[in-house]
């Protein structure tokens, strides 16, 4: 399967963000998604064991690499991607780092463990995907770091209901305590006051994230970087529609209207120019 064709089937809103983007590096950020993707649905799967899963996920570190037979034209692409930007080889196996995370751990015990898992699955996410859309001011590194944090708790707020489905649960067990929301109740999917004040903590957890990847933008970037503006974007209102519903994250799938995400790409483009 093509790149491309992945990026459309995931319906991600990374890939709506891609449109600001000239035909060149669009094409290589979606290898890159692809990749992502890839990688994200092996430990997703169901089809596979556990050791299956931590197998491929290392045939594709090695991979990643050099050349492996009998390996996938993406693989190839992926390995082009990292020649022809100079990328990082350990941020790109940090992304795998973060995956292989999902074999093994389904509790946090602290944030700091869960910023880990943030950090290589968002983060480093982030910190390659800069490389690709071209910046001018090292301190965009600290910008994508922030953001790929303030992304992810973005999601882990708004899945608790499918994560709890799949045997997990990334809500840190000491914020649980915090707020004397016991695992049963959140097992049991009991929408009360204790929870609704646990997840308001973790949404200003998030919110203080995105306050800092926008103060540590470089205005010479803010143009180059309007791809991750637009995801920012997207996911605030997400996590804001969430703050104002009280977070019925159990019964509820929340996601933004067609319409609005497009009137959020809009704004973004207007501000770039």
């Amino acid at each position: 399967m093509s790149a491309a064709k992945i990026t459309r089937q995931s319906k991600s809103n990374l890939a709506l963000a891609f449109i600001s983007l000239g035909r060149e590096r669009k094409r290589d950020i979606t290898v890159f998604y692809a990749f992502c993707r890839v990688i994200d649905d092996i430990a997703d799967s169901a089809d596979f064991d556990a050791t299956q899963k931590q197998s491929q996920l290392a045939a594709w570190r090695e991979m990643v690499r050099g050349a492996r037979a009998g390996e996938p034209l993406l693989a190839r692409e992926v390995r082009s991607l990292i020649d022809k930007y100079s990328l990082p080889l350990d941020i790109v196996e940090e992304i795998i780092a973060g995956v292989e995370m999902d074999l093994n751990i389904s509790r946090y015990a602290t944030f700091e463990e869960l910023r880990l898992y943030c950090y290589r699955v968002a983060s480093a996410v982030g910190l390659v995907s800069i490389e690709i859309f071209g910046y001018r001011n090292a301190r965009c590194k600290e910008y994508a770091l922030e953001l790929g944090l303030a992304l992810q708790m973005t999601n882990i707020i708004r899945d608790v209901g499918k994560d709890l489905r799949n045997g997990r649960i990334y809500l840190p067990q000491e914020d649980l305590a915090r707020f004397g929301y016991s695992e049963k109740e959140l097992q049991d999917r009991q929408h009360n006051e204790r929870f609704v004040r646990l997840m308001e903590f973790e949404a200003a957890r998030s919110q203080e994230f995105f306050s800092r990847a926008a103060a540590a933008l470089p205005s010479e970037d803010r143009r180059t970087m309007v791809p991750a503006e637009i995801m920012s974007s997207i996911y605030r209102g997400l996590l804001r529609r969430m703050e104002l519903d009280q977070f019925r994250v159990f019964e509820k799938e929340y996601r933004l209207s067609g319409l609005e995400k497009a009137g959020r790409i809009a704004a973004q483009l207007l501000k770039s120019f």
